[in-house]
């Protein structure tokens, strides 16, 4: 009878383990088209901050050689800065085209959380840099530098933009990562693994 409880009890333990075991390597198409939205989000992304990028440079170049002083600096600034936002945004746009969308649910899972991670972050750092451009103002304003205020102004409108640009990216990743539980409602565990279970 206690062997007998004991065979019982080591079936029950392997059916229950078994569809966690199968959920791990579990793949789906629910989850690969979740991820290629993502991937599609991405890419959208960067191009508008290459575009962005494009007519900060163009504009730039053409006002800093009509203009002087303070606002001289400033489409200066605005050429430097988005020559990296264009870099930036041509390497994100060929990582997002690169990128194949996984069908696996702890793949789906991290890459969700780490591009969540990543806008957050940077929105830290854009913040950093508006105060660093409100010092380097700041500073022109005390040294009566043109330069340097023109310098600040420019990352000041910079770092706005590239914080509300980080957020919103942020805001429609994590609406996006909404989308996730109603796929997992498809799925539907039994003695022999998992299925997808899908009501029409």
């Amino acid at each position: 009878m206690k062997n007998t409880f004991s065979i019982l009890f080591l079936i029950s333990l392997l059916l229950m383990l078994n569809p966690l075991n199968t959920y791990a390597q579990f793949e789906s198409e629910g989850f690969k088209q979740f991820n290629q939205e993502r991937i599609d989000y991405n890419k959208s992304g960067m191009k508008i901050l290459g575009g962005w990028a494009i007519g900060n440079m163009a504009w730039g170049g053409i006002m800093a050689g009509r203009t002087s002083g303070q606002t001289k600096a400033f489409h200066q600034m605005n050429v430097y800065w988005n020559s990296v936002n264009l870099i930036i945004a041509g390497l994100g746009y060929y990582s997002a085209v690169k990128e194949e969308p996984s069908s696996d649910f702890w793949e789906t899972q991290k890459a969700q959380q780490q591009i969540e991670k990543v806008l957050l972050f940077n929105a830290g750092l854009d913040i950093a840099y508006v105060a660093g451009g409100l010092w380097l103002h700041e500073r022109g304003q005390r040294l009566d530098n043109p330069e340097l205020r023109g310098f600040g102004q420019s990352i000041m409108l910079q770092g706005a933009f590239l914080m509300s640009f980080d957020l919103i990216k942020f805001f429609i990743h994590n609406q996006h990562a909404q989308e996730l539980p109603k796929i997992l409602e498809h799925v539907q565990f039994n003695a022999t693994g998992v299925a997808l279970r899908w009501e029409f």
